[in-house]
């Protein structure tokens, strides 16, 4: 439950920066907007920001009993609570407001300056043009509190005038925003007052300073405005426009057609710039003309009748009469025919003359003849009002209008019935409102920023947000696919299954595009050049994994010289494509690369092409970096990325990382670090669960995810420069066994056999109990020359103590077994090696 800002006690008609003030303090403050601009400029907005607090108002505003739409219900007339709250609730969500920051800023952090082209060192990114200010108009109580949001979005802070007869609800829906955002930067960026447009210093005040004013409204309103924009300022006119129907003729007939018609006339009673206000139709004919406005004004008659609160007023009343007598007048010169409700419920008049007229409005429609040759000549003039044609016909006569009224100045072309709605992300009179509200701005830089793939990470780390809510494992996770709606299930994983069952996990195509982009950046880091690199993708491919799939779009997205070969069992035939190819650089898991270099070791040393290895999946061992530098002549040996399936990319290595340290993708997550046993944070620098909380994702929401690995995190700052958290890689909870009372780290098997048995192949620990005692047996990838099997025992038990407790107990047998390549189990899926197999009934091992 919210609490309502502190302010809120009496109906102070401003609200500043977080406090409702009166008249006498708003004017004092108006006189400093412009410092009191600049100092909410110098800290960026983050956009993940804006869009929590406006994801928690619209759960508010969507539930009927939340004392949040309670208070804002209360601020508007009665009767136009419901409708506008109901529009309100869904235009706020998470979803909503993230498909628009990507239609129209291309992401949903648009101020991070990052490279648009791999290939070139050049930064652009979407800034806020500063301060904006917005004139509402006074009929539309949604329109205010959503162009500021806008404002939000892009970054601005926002000054809104709201009419003197506003009832104070977009103060305190604004109000309502900024509690919800524990950071303070949304209040330090949102200002509301309420005055008279005839208070013209207020205005000028408000004007001087801004960068861009939007304003809502007519031609009066617009002019009365444009005179107190500064040169350089931005204009952005908001103003009312004329819409339209367009009817080839294969539609006249059609009852379906002339139904969807009568329903665009009626919706808002005219009142939206997308209502129709005149009919075309394709045809010169007047006897034509004359009778389709007969059989509309029968359907129109038919439609439910207009409420008493739709009903226009006096001045609205007396232009519907003076328009429909001036029409009857002139049917005596046969220009023109009338047909209307006698109760003046709604009017049809039929004019021979093609020019666009606007109508009075309240179901009062024009019908005019218009051949379609003739249609740019006479709606061109016109063009600045145009917004929506409703076109009907067959298919390529819809595909010609459109082309005919976009030329004409529409912006909008619609099915008719459609009219007065829209699609979610829609642009508005023919422009995106974020983009408006923006600049775009580019930094060029010199070689020096080649690894670098966001110049923002040098200045900054993402601020990450706090987390609450249940700790999930893969388990719980899994569960929630059942929740997933299937519009958001538009992509299917399944994991390697290297530490378990393989586990489903489902992705939006945008969630998927934001992640790809994302672990795109984090190859640059690692030094990955898209310029120079001949790549070969050697991930695994085919049964729903997504390794090779998405390391192809990663490469897509660089612009990287691709070879797909996938990892395959016929490893002549690889080396033989790396060399036919000239593949420089080689992806793909460490147990499937070492296998292929060795199995090909004279063929691809005689090459000697290969100057880098980017893995991911699997680690190499320090003794298998050394091989692979030393022996194969390997520049580079660094982790592509790591990630999972369910969550995606989670954190990339720079050039200055090695072994496990990666610095964490903040801009897709969080991360904490909690105690082993305890859920609690571990002291910084300490051992414990890596939790991963996903920052922006349409699809799901998946939590704090226990995901199963140990780290800590890295102090000080990385040699790099990047700001970004780094964390170091410490193995899997599932590597510690509960064997016979003790915990056995498999980490501590491999160090032991590659420091002191020089092991550079696979390790694999077998967990069994034969009904008597557990067995662990360790399996030794072959590598020729002297059996090491019994040496390996004697080195296990000298140095892990806990081992030799055991054994000497009696509690434990202890095996050591060399085995050949393929006697090591790996998961069918991705070849990956599976570190500990426990086949005991009920395997346990350490707390999750």
């Amino acid at each position: 439950m919210t609490t309502p800002p502190a302010s809120t006690t009496a109906d102070l008609p401003h609200y500043w920066q977080g406090a409702f003030i009166g008249d006498e303090e708003a004017g004092r403050r108006l006189a400093h907007l412009a410092d009191t601009a600049l100092a909410a400029l110098a800290t960026p907005l983050d956009t993940a920001a804006v869009l929590s607090a406006c994801d928690a108002l619209a759960t508010a505003l969507r539930d009927p009993a939340h004392p949040t739409r309670l208070r804002l219900a209360a601020r508007l007339p009665a009767g136009e609570d419901e409708g506008v709250l109901a529009e309100l609730g869904p235009a706020l969500t998470r979803a909503e407001l993230t498909r628009k920051l990507r239609r129209e800023l291309g992401g949903t952090a648009p101020q991070r300056l990052s490279r648009p082209d791999a290939k070139e060192t050049v930064y652009e990114a979407w800034a806020p043009v500063g301060l904006v200010a917005h004139i509402a108009p006074g009929n539309a109580a949604t329109v205010a509190p959503l162009s500021v949001v806008e404002g939000l979005l892009a970054g601005n802070v926002n000054v809104l005038k709201t009419s003197s007869g506003d009832p104070l609800f977009a103060q305190h829906i604004l109000a309502e925003l900024a509690a919800l955002d524990p950071t303070g930067a949304i209040s330090e960026r949102v200002i509301v007052l309420r005055f008279s447009s005839s208070r013209q210093e207020w205005l000028r005040m408000m004007c001087a300073p801004a960068d861009a004013v939007a304003v809502w409204g007519g031609e009066a309103a617009v002019a009365g405005v444009a005179e107190h924009v500064p040169p350089g300022c931005r204009l952005v006119e908001w103003g009312h426009k004329i819409s339209f129907a367009y009817l080839a003729r294969a539609a006249w007939h059609d009852e379906q057609v002339l139904a969807a018609l009568a329903a665009d006339v009626c919706a808002y009673e005219q009142q939206a710039c997308s209502s129709p206000q005149v009919v075309y139709l394709d045809t010169e004919d007047e006897e034509e003309l004359f009778a389709f406005a007969e059989r509309f004004a029968g359907v129109l008659a038919a439609a439910p009748a207009p409420t008493a609160a739709e009903a226009p007023d006096i001045a609205e009343d007396a232009e519907v009469t003076t328009t429909e007598l001036i029409a009857r007048l002139e049917e005596h010169l046969g220009l023109t025919r009338v047909h209307a409700a006698a109760d003046g419920s709604w009017r049809v008049i039929a004019d021979t003359r093609p020019a666009l007229t606007a109508s009075p409005l309240h179901r009062s429609i024009w019908v005019k003849p218009l051949p379609r040759k003739r249609a740019l000549a006479v709606l061109r003039p016109m063009r600045r009002y145009l917004q929506t044609a409703g076109v009907a016909g067959g298919r390529t006569d819809v595909a010609e209008l459109s082309h005919l009224v976009l030329a004409a100045g529409a912006t909008r072309v619609t099915p008719l019935g459609a009219m007065p709605s829209g699609y979610s992300g829609e642009p508005h009179d023919g422009v995106y409102a974020l983009q408006r509200y923006s600049r775009r701005v580019a930094v060029q830089a010199d070689e020096r920023f080649a690894t670098v793939a966001c110049l923002d990470d040098l200045v900054r780390p993402v601020s990450p947000p706090a987390q609450r809510g249940p700790l999930r494992d893969k388990a719980a996770v899994q569960e929630l696919n059942d929740q997933v709606s299937r519009a958001d299930a538009e992509l299917y994983f399944r994991s390697g299954g290297s530490t378990g069952t393989p586990a489903l996990s489902l992705f939006t195509y945008e969630d998927y595009d934001a992640q790809m982009h994302a672990a795109a950046r984090g190859l640059l880091a690692a030094g990955y050049d898209p310029r120079r690199d001949r790549t070969a993708n050697l991930f695994y491919c085919g049964g729903m994994y997504g390794g090779f799939i998405s390391f192809f779009s990663i490469l897509e997205r660089l612009g990287g010289v691709q070879i797909p070969l996938a990892a395959g069992p016929d490893h002549l035939a690889t080396a033989r494509a790396l060399v036919e190819c000239e593949v420089d650089t080689l992806f793909g898991m460490p147990s499937y690369l070492w296998q292929l270099l060795h199995d090909q070791s004279d063929l691809l040393r005689s090459y000697g092409g290969i100057r880098r290895i980017f893995y991911g999946g699997e680690h190499f061992t320090a003794e298998q970096r050394r091989v692979l530098v030393e022996d194969f002549g390997i520049e580079t040996v660094r982790s592509l990325t790591y990630g999972s399936t369910d969550l995606g990319p989670l954190g990339y290595q720079c050039t200055e990382s090695a072994g496990g340290v990666h610095h964490l993708h903040a801009d897709l997550h969080t991360l904490e670090i909690l105690d082993v046993d305890e859920d609690r944070p571990v002291p910084h620098g300490d051992t414990g669960r890596l939790v991963f909380a996903t920052r922006a994702r349409r699809g799901q929401d998946l939590g704090r995810y226990v995901i199963g690995d140990l780290g800590r995190a890295v102090p000080g700052p990385c040699p790099c420069g990047n700001r970004a958290p780094r964390f170091e890689l410490l193995g899997r909870l599932g590597e510690v066994m509960r064997v016979a009372t003790h915990f056995l780290n498999y980490r501590r098997f491999v160090t032991l056999a590659e420091e002191l048995l020089d092991h550079r192949g696979g390790t694999q620990i077998v967990l069994a109990h034969d009904g008597l005692r557990e067995r662990l047996t360790v399996r030794l990838e072959r590598a020729g020359g002297e059996p090491r099997a019994i040496r390996a025992r004697e080195v296990f038990l000298a140095g892990y103590p806990e081992l030799r407790t055991a054994v000497a107990e009696g509690l434990l047998e202890l095996a050591v077994t060399e085995v050949d390549r393929a006697g090591l189990e790996r998961a069918p899926g991705t070849g990956k090696l599976r570190s500990v197999v426990d086949t005991r009934q009920q395997p346990t091992t350490a707390p999750d």
